[in-house]
């Protein structure tokens, strides 16, 4: 795979999902600074580099969303009692955190908070964030995210987008995404997959860490993306079947489903579609398949957006597997990529990484987001909605950064 940054020997380790193109957030060895020498966000810095660093002040803000609706939002807590969970079988059944992210009443509901403290205090203890970072579980949990808590839903069916996170982020990571979406009349799932990231908080108040990455090199992510699937079809079971699940899921158009997902999440909006026909439209951000779709496995529309250093057409690493995957592609197909991005511009690191006083991709953050929520909506407006964005056409100057391949 291309790179265009150093990576230190320390955080090679650390980034072998990375490395693999699967992610790994707030994944890498640095002190923040200015200097771009460091990969990625909230890195942890040396001890004798931290002990007299002052303490930075970390106030973090998303992105607020561009549509005409606000972004309501729900968690919902959901059991799988026809499985034991794949990773700790002995906790029992599976067991899923979903947020549901809706399109709501403007002023309506009261500011959400970006994740549960016990959460937030696994990304701080499993990333080894220094106090000097000012990234703490109560700085961390309260990031403006403008999605609201019992926010009043807009009147209507609206299409369901199900969002899976890079391995060993948790859902929390694809926030801005949601709210973008849901503010442009879709619902979204942000599913949780429990034991596969930094923490998900359980119906029964229960954070459990994760049991798999420790060994990143050992993991088989065919089988992840296999199970990550089987989570999303069980998620869209229990929401497209009545209302006992989620309280307002009468909202979802259920004939219109579409998934997205970033680095692991993205190989497995592409196992869900070859698993699950109901889902029309899926999207890849910057991951690599496990495995490759094979051709006529998905005929349905898809989009592979990604950097421009890792997943244009080449001979080597992820070029080549994304070439299978777009010659296996049998429906409308598209395949962007982004010049001066990184793995973590299609989410919600590096805006925040940036925040936090860390280093970051040449792409400014909050133009990797803008990117990103401007085509993903676009493409599944088009292929759910059945409206026609000029902006998958081609290269638009407004879009330098973004290039057309085949």
């Amino acid at each position: 795979m291309k790179r265009n940054r150093r990576i230190s020997a320390v955080a090679a380790l650390a980034l072998a999902a990375l490395v693999t193109g699967t992610g790994a957030g707030f994944a890498a060895t640095a002190t923040p600074s200015a200097t771009p020498s460091a990969t990625h966000a909230f890195a942890t810095a040396p001890a004798t580099a931290t002990a007299t660093a002052p303490t930075r002040s970390f106030q973090g803000t998303l992105p607020a969303p561009t549509g005409p609706y606000a972004a309501g939002e729900e968690i919902i807590h959901l059991t799988d009692t026809s499985r034991l969970d794949p990773w700790v079988p002995s906790s029992g059944p599976r067991q899923l955190a979903v947020t549901m992210v809706y399109p709501a009443v403007p002023g309506t509901g009261t500011p959400a908070p970006y994740m549960t403290l016990a959460e937030a205090a696994g990304i701080v203890q499993h990333r080894k964030l220094p106090t000097s970072s000012g990234i703490t579980p109560q700085t961390l949990s309260s990031v403006t995210t403008h999605a609201f808590d019992g926010a009043r839903p807009q009147h209507g069916k609206h299409p369901l987008v199900v969002l899976s996170a890079a391995a060993e982020n948790p859902r929390m990571m694809l926030t801005s995404l949601a709210t973008e979406l849901a503010s442009h009349g879709y619902v979204v799932a942000l599913v949780g997959h429990t034991y596969e990231d930094t923490g998900e908080t359980l119906a029964n108040g229960e954070t459990p860490p994760c049991a798999i990455c420790d060994h990143p090199e050992t993991i088989d992510f065919n089988a992840e993306t296999a199970s990550r699937a089987r989570d999303v079809s069980f998620v869209i079971d229990q929401l497209t079947h009545g209302n006992t699940a989620w309280r307002l899921a009468h909202l979802i158009d259920k004939h219109e489903i579409g998934m997205a997902g970033h680095s692991l999440g993205g190989a497995t909006a592409a196992a869900t579609m070859i698993a699950d026909p109901r889902v029309r439209a899926g999207v890849d951000m910057d991951g690599t398949f496990f495995p490759a779709p094979k051709p006529g496995q998905i005929n349905r529309p898809f989009l592979m957006l990604g950097r421009a250093d890792g997943h244009t057409p080449g001979d080597s690493g992820d070029d080549v597997v994304w070439k299978q995957a777009w010659d296996a592609f049998g429906g409308y197909k598209k395949w962007l990529t982004v010049a001066g991005a990184d793995h973590f511009d299609f989410a919600d690191e590096d805006v925040l990484q940036e925040q936090a006083g860390f280093p970051t991709a040449p792409l400014s953050p909050e133009r990797g987001v803008e990117i990103t929520r401007e085509y993903v909506t676009a493409f599944f407006d088009q292929t759910l909605k059945g409206i026609h964005s000029p902006l998958l056409d081609g290269p638009s100057p407004d879009n330098p950064e973004v290039l057309f391949h085949h």
